[in-house]
């Protein structure tokens, strides 16, 4: 249905604006749904296209009801085989963490300490000074990954109570 440019940007201007009436929106999604639809209003025609797909999929579907009240009476313990394989995958994630300082900092200490320093101490107060250092900088990695261990395990607890609170059926 052809349809003037002045009114289908008066039309769009007021849609988006969220001032349409019904009969309007009408108007504009029967536009969007022929194949006259100008190029510079192609990603418009898709908006209206989705909406009217989406408007298709009813919630109200068997199916849909039939798996969700699955997946809310679910045991608890069917999950555990996925929490071992995410907990097992925060220990590996950590390990790298740690591996990863490791190998950075052992980069910026190589990096900013004179060559001669690096092969041989002869004072042994400073080669203790120079160990102490490298662990004091590693010492304040594990400080940062310990607080985000804690923020994920804060996340885990919460996630576990979850799912023990019992489901109102």
């Amino acid at each position: 249905m052809p349809m003037d440019s002045s009114r289908l940007q008066q039309l769009l201007q007021k849609y988006w604006e969220g001032e349409t009436t019904l009969e309007e929106e009408q108007l504009l999604k029967d536009y969007f749904q022929s194949n006259e639809v100008s190029d510079e209003l192609r990603d418009v025609a898709a908006m209206f296209q989705y909406f009217n797909q989406a408007k298709k999929n009813n919630l109200n579907d068997i199916t849909f009801d039939r798996t969700l009240i699955d997946k809310v009476s679910a045991k608890p313990n069917e999950g555990r085989a996925r929490n071992l394989v995410f907990n097992s995958m925060r220990i590996a994630a950590g390990v790298v963490v740690v591996i990863a300082a490791t190998w950075f900092i052992r980069n910026e200490i190589r990096q900013s300490t004179p060559q001669e320093v690096i092969d041989t101490y002869d004072d042994p107060k400073l080669a203790f000074e120079e160990t102490k250092k490298a662990l004091m900088m590693i010492s304040k990695s594990f400080g940062t990954a310990q607080e985000q261990a804690k923020k994920i395990n804060l996340f885990n607890e919460a996630q576990e109570e979850i799912q023990k609170a019992p489901t109102n059926n």
